[in-house]
């Protein structure tokens, strides 16, 4: 098994929660792109710093992404252990761009890759049927890199155990989809079906950040993955804040087994503080 810090810190046993952050989109404007990278590197730089992992997306929801790789391998500098950051790679690329990636990621001083089917529905196809293709593909072509797959608490747990079931699989580690408290039945069966079949690949699960009942965002964000729309509005009516609710999801999915966390749409400007105000409500 290859060795990476992000398996030793999926291995421990207790909590863990780690931070998923985006690129600048590429229709941003040349200062905004050199704004918002600085931003992004400003955030790495403290929650890295801070011992956390930072998974860094690649087309997030359909929004074409400046390459995760291009900046920040090359311009973080000695401030940010590249340990600790885990790009994601769809298979929503050219064969030889996937490869190339993963050599580079490689060379610059990754330990891991996600590597993901990608949505179907926009953008590129795929150039592999399956995120697992891709990742035997990359396994024997960057055997030094940990992979992560991928898996999704909101369909039939049998099957999702399946996509992360060593040795097909080709995942040393896992990321969910979003859940949230609304969803413990869905992690529950997850984990269940996981002990049943002796599945020991640790998964992170994704926590949303919902900053407010917007009808239109939450019902883009519903293009993208199951948004629990009707109980966020009561939420927020009832008067809680945005980082109340996500601190009630990480709460609620730890005491169901889901211990290990990522925490989406914390946004590149002050990323760090905003987790805190999260986690101070854990």
């Amino acid at each position: 098994m290859p060795d990476a810090l992000i398996l030793e810190a999926l291995a421990k046993p207790g909590p863990l929660v780690s931070v998923e952050l985006r690129p600048p989109r590429t229709d941003v404007d040349p200062s905004g792109s050199m704004s918002a990278w600085i931003d992004l590197h400003h955030s790495l730089g403290r929650l890295t710093r801070d011992g956390l992992f930072v998974f860094l997306t690649d087309n997030a929801v359909g929004a074409a992404e400046e390459e995760n790789l291009a900046h920040v391998g090359a311009n973080v500098g000695d401030s940010v252990d590249l340990r600790r950051i885990v790009p994601i790679l769809t298979t929503k690329h050219t064969l030889e761009y996937c490869e190339t990636f993963a050599k580079r990621a490689a060379s610059d001083g990754f330990d891991a890759l996600t590597v993901l089917g990608g949505d179907t529905s926009v953008g590129a196809p795929r150039c592999v049927p399956h995120g697992r293709d891709l990742r035997e593909i990359l396994r024997a072509r960057v055997p030094s890199l940990a992979l992560g797959g991928w898996v999704n608490p909101h369909r039939a747990a049998e099957e999702q155990v399946r996509f992360i079931t060593p040795p097909r699989a080709v995942a040393e580690f896992a990321l969910s989809q979003v859940v949230s408290h609304h969803s413990l039945a869905g992690v529950e069966a997850l984990l269940e079906a996981m002990e049943r079949g002796g599945v020991r690949v640790p998964v992170a699960f994704g926590v949303f950040l919902y900053r407010s009942a917007n009808p239109q965002t939450l019902g883009t964000l519903s293009r993208f993955f199951p948004v629990p729309v009707e109980a966020l509005t009561r939420e927020f009516a009832a008067g809680a804040s945005a980082e109340e609710i996500c601190a009630r999801s990480i709460r609620e999915l730890r005491a169901a087994g889901a211990e290990k966390i990522y925490v989406s749409n914390l946004g590149n400007r002050g990323a760090g503080r905003r987790l805190m105000k999260v986690l101070e409500r854990v």
